[in-house]
Parts: structure tokens; sequence; C-alpha cells
């Protein structure tokens, strides 16, 4: 049973849709090793007695009959999946698995009649060890590569910041992080070098950093300043919650946290400094407290204040219809603002100066808005649209990046 469950899991598959795999294969290699073969060595020891030699060939038979071979094939099956970043995950459980039975290979197969499997299990080994050697340094790489694909058109998260902030924080769990340290000390082992638990923490520190360098090289490809500051306040806010209070937090530092604390409140001042900020100030009284120079002359400084706000204000929430805020909280925060910004000078504005158009017979050209239809649609901005997962892949640094990598790179907006 055991072997036919090996043999067929023995098959090229993508990293993600190996993870079920590979965890089943681990608890039915244990049980293969722990349970049956090492039973079956005891059976055979206790048979042939003196004839040691005939009961490691009739225990290696079993061996091979129980499939051993079959589940190191699966091994080699895992190590040839296409490159990614959740290979390396899977890679680190194989071998997680292996060298928790390490002790029981070598007591089991370490006779020249199991020769085959000492082998094999040797060579599988080694590919799990540079298969993950190769992509855990890769990584900064492939993150560096992003910072030339253009910034999400939405000015959400781009779905990269979310994966590696995860990612990093399951290298440096407790499940994967001694596994990563024991395959890097291994690795540098066989090139004569040494090996420290500071060598990770720098290593993952540096896919941090060249993460956060991509925020500025990305704000700064959009055309509008504005949007600069949406895509800039929800890419710090969404970095900074998701990695306070996580593994990666702790090798960042407290101070590190609290700076980029502050990065929300900033850019959600300059965006309202900028932007909706300076919009209200159209709706000005200057020429009207006093009706100095007639009722008419009053009536048409309104209409054309009116107009000038009216045009801006369509143009400012038609191009900000298309931008989003992922983060629930933020985006009720951004429009609560907007709308104080903007709602009671309009209605003050109205109170006081709309009596003077809305007798006009056009005064629909000028009081397009009522308060409420105002306070609705400022409301109603930033909010996402569902959108599908993408992956991450990791190509060659020489070569181009896959289309499933750039999918990682895109908006990782959902509604919350």
């Amino acid at each position: 049973m055991a072997g036919k469950t090996a043999a067929s899991l023995c098959m090229p598959m993508h990293a993600t849709e190996l993870g079920p795999g590979v965890e089943l294969w681990g608890r039915h290699l244990e049980f293969v090793v722990r349970r049956l073969l090492e039973s079956e060595r005891q059976l055979c020891a206790k048979v042939f007695g003196q004839h040691k030699d005939d009961a490691s060939v009739c225990f290696a038979e079993i061996a091979s009959r129980a499939s051993v071979l079959d589940f190191l094939r699966f091994g080699r099956a895992a190590a040839d999946t296409k490159k990614d970043p959740i290979k390396l995950l899977r890679l680190l459980e194989v071998f997680d698995s292996l060298n928790k039975l390490r002790l029981d290979f070598n007591r089991l197969f370490g006779g020249k009649v199991c020769a085959d499997i000492q082998c094999q299990t040797r060579d599988l080994v080694k590919l799990l060890v540079d298969g993950s050697v190769e992509i855990f340094e890769e990584l900064i790489v492939q993150v560096e590569l992003q910072r030339h694909m253009p910034p999400p058109a939405d000015g959400g998260v781009p779905r990269l910041v979310t994966f590696i902030v995860d990612y990093c924080n399951r290298l440096l769990g407790e499940k994967y992080r001694p596994v990563l340290a024991q395959v890097l000390t291994i690795h540098r082992s066989w090139r004569k070098e040494v090996f420290s638990d500071k060598m990770l923490a720098v290593a993952v520190l540096n896919i941090v950093k060249a993460l956060e360098a991509n925020f500025d090289v990305w704000s700064k490809a959009y055309g509008n300043k504005i949007q600069s500051y949406i895509f800039m306040m929800n890419t710090r806010w969404h970095f900074y919650k998701h990695v306070k209070a996580t593994k990666l937090a702790e090798l960042l530092g407290d101070v590190w946290i609290r700076d980029h604390e502050k990065f929300k409140d900033f850019y959600l001042t300059v965006f309202m400094r900028d932007s909706w900020g300076a919009l209200s100030p159209l709706l000005n009284r200057e020429g009207l407290i006093l009706f100095s120079k007639g009722r008419a002359t009053a009536k048409d400084l309104v209409k054309q204040r009116l107009k000038t706000f009216n045009a801006r204000f369509s143009e400012m929430f038609h191009e900000q219809s298309a931008w989003i805020i992922p983060d629930k909280d933020l985006r009720r925060e951004t429009c609560d603002l907007v709308i104080q910004a903007i709602v009671p000078p309009y209605r003050s504005y109205m109170q006081n100066y709309g009596p003077l158009v809305e007798q006009d017979a056009s005064a629909s050209k000028y009081v397009k808005y009522t308060v409420d239809g105002l306070e609705k649609m400022l409301g109603s901005l930033f909010t996402p649209r569902p959108r599908r997962s993408g992956s991450f892949q990791i190509g060659h640094s020489s070569g181009k990046i896959t289309s499933a990598m750039t999918g990682m790179y895109r908006s990782a907006s959902t509604v919350k």
C-alpha cells in the first residue's frame, strides 16, 4: 500500500500542488522505515540467526518490495518541479523528513546489499540541498527584478509585497528556519565554509530591504503624484500591518516598526493637502459678503465658482474612482477626511449663496450636487474590486521575468 502511494505521487507537479503530497509522503515513509522495515529487519535477524549475510540479503529484498526506491524517486520528483519560492518550502519539507530518519536509514540500509538505496539517498540529499540554496539565494535577485515593472494601475498593493512578507515569516518560523539553517550549513560545509545563523537573518533582511527599495521606484513611475501618495500609503501601511507582531518584526526591531507606523499619516496628510484640500477654497466668499456690486454680480460670481468647483470635483472624482485603498479601516479614514474637507464647506456655501442661482432657469448647470449626494459619492471612493490571485516563480536572473512571476506583482487588492 505504501509503495503504491509513493509511486502514485511520483510525477511532475507544481510545487504548490505538491504540498499535501509531501506531507503524506513523509508520514508514509516514516511508517515504512520505523514500523514496517524495522520489524522486518528484526524478523530476518531472528530467522537467519548467525547467518547475517543471508539476513541482510533477505532484508534488502523486503526493502525493495516495500518500494523504498519509489519513495526516493518521489523526492527526486519534488526536486524536479518548476523552480519557484514555494518549491523551497517543499524541498525543505522533504529534506526534513529524510533527516529525521537519517539514523534509521544508516542502521537499516548500511550494508553493501543496500548500496543502491544508499547511493540514491545521497543523490537526493544533494539535490535537495543544492536546490534549496539556489532558490533561497535567488530570491533577492527576483525581488530586484520586479523593481522595473510598472506599478499597479489602481494604486493598490502589489501582490509581491504580501507574498514576500508572508514568505519571509514562514522561513523564519519554527517549522522552516532550523531546517533551512541546517541546509545552508551543509551546503557551506561542502565548500569548506562556515555558516552562522546570523547569515540567515542578514539574507532575509536584505530581501526585505530590496523590497522596500522597490516602493520608491514604483511610486515614481506614476505620472500623477497624487496617485503616488495613495500607492505609498497603501503599500507602506500594508507592509507595516503584515510585519508587526511577527518573526520578521523581531528581526527588523522596534525602531523600524515605530518609524514605519508613521508612514500612513504622512502620506494621508500630503494626499489631502494636494488633492481634496485644494478643492474647497474654490468656494471662496470673496466679493460676496457685502454684495458691493449688486445682486447680479454676486450671482455671476457664485455661478462661476460653482462651475469651477463642479468641473474640478468631477475630474477628481472620476480619476480617483479608479484608485483603491484595500485596507477597510484606512479606506474609511481616508473617505471620512475627504468628506470633512468637502461637504461642510459645500453645505455652508449652498446655504448662503445657493438661493442666488437655484431660482435661475439655468440652475442645473451650476447646482449639480446635493449635499447628501456629494457625501454619498465621496464615501464610495477607493473601494476595491475582487481580483484573481497570481503566482510568483523564480526565473534565471540572466533571463526574462516570466509572465507568471509578473502576476505576483499586480495589485493584491480585494474587498475587506
